[in-house]
This record gives structure tokens, C-alpha cells and sequence, in this order.
């Protein structure tokens, strides 16, 4: 079943590679004999993804994202493979997602008159009561 981003992009099966690994870190036994933790490698050159959003994926400052562009996630939290492979999954969406919406361009806005005359008035205002604290002459 492919992974579904968003309503205009899915990412089909067989460009998500998917292998089980044993967890690392403290868990006895049984982290030592089953290979619950998930690695998940994506190839974002190499994907149907639309050339603009690979764009912006390969842009992304991120350390999951290597210099061939590659994404890999490491999902270990959990201790079956099928809710590490959930959550790896979960991961890639959540990294993608963002990256498909473009920043609405900003339009530049002025000060009005009253906003300027109110903003002067008060350094006015302030500059009197600072000079009222200076020296009395008698």
C-alpha cells in the first residue's frame, strides 16, 4: 500500500526500503535475539516525487538527509517491528509534508500617518521626562 503525504502525493512501495535491524540500548534479552527496530532508507533522487518538491527536500538542512540524498530513519522506540515500522513511516510523512506548501510571498506594508505622529510624540514625551530629571538651577 503506497504512503499517502498528502492528497496529491504517494509515494509507492517500492521506493521506501524497509529493514529490520536489532534495537540498540538497554531492553535484556529480548533486544538481543529479535530484530525489532526498523531502518528506513528513501532515495529522493530516485523517487516519482514532482522535481520541485525533490528540490526542496535535497535543500533541507536536516542530518537524516545525506549528501547523495538519501533520508534514512532509524526507528527503535517501540518494541515490535510492525509499530517501529509505523512510526519510520510517520517519520518520513512529517519530514515531507512541509516541504510540499510554499511560504506565501510577503507583501510590503507602510506605517500610516497617525502610527508615525503617535511614534514621535512619545520619544517626544519620554526625551521631556528624561530632562526633568536632570540638575535644578536655583
Amino acid at each position: 500500500m503506497p504512503l499517502e503525504v498528502s492528497r496529491n502525493v504517494t509515494i509507492p512501495d517500492h521506493e521506501i526500503e524497509l529493514s529490520a535491524i536489532r534495537a540498540q540500548g538497554a531492553g535484556g534479552q529480548n533486544v538481543n535475539k529479535v530484530a525489532s527496530a526498523i531502518h528506513l532508507r528513501f532515495d529522493i533522487n530516485a523517487s516519482s516525487l514532482h522535481p520541485g518538491i525533490k528540490e526542496k527536500l535535497l535543500a533541507l538542512r536536516d542530518r537524516r538527509v545525506t549528501q547523495d540524498g538519501v533520508i534514512i530513519i532509524k526507528a527503535q522506540q517501540y518494541r515490535t517491528q510492525e509499530q517501529n515500522r509505523d512510526d519510520a513511516l510517520a517519520r518520513l510523512k512529517e519530514l515531507i509534508r512541509p516541504v510540499l506548501y510554499s511560504d506565501k510571498p510577503r507583501k510590503a506594508t507602510r506605517p500610516s500617518k497617525s502610527a508615525k505622529r503617535k511614534r514621535v510624540d512619545s520619544k517626544t514625551k519620554r526625551g521631556a521626562r528624561k530632562q526633568l530629571r536632570g540638575k535644578v538651577d536655583y
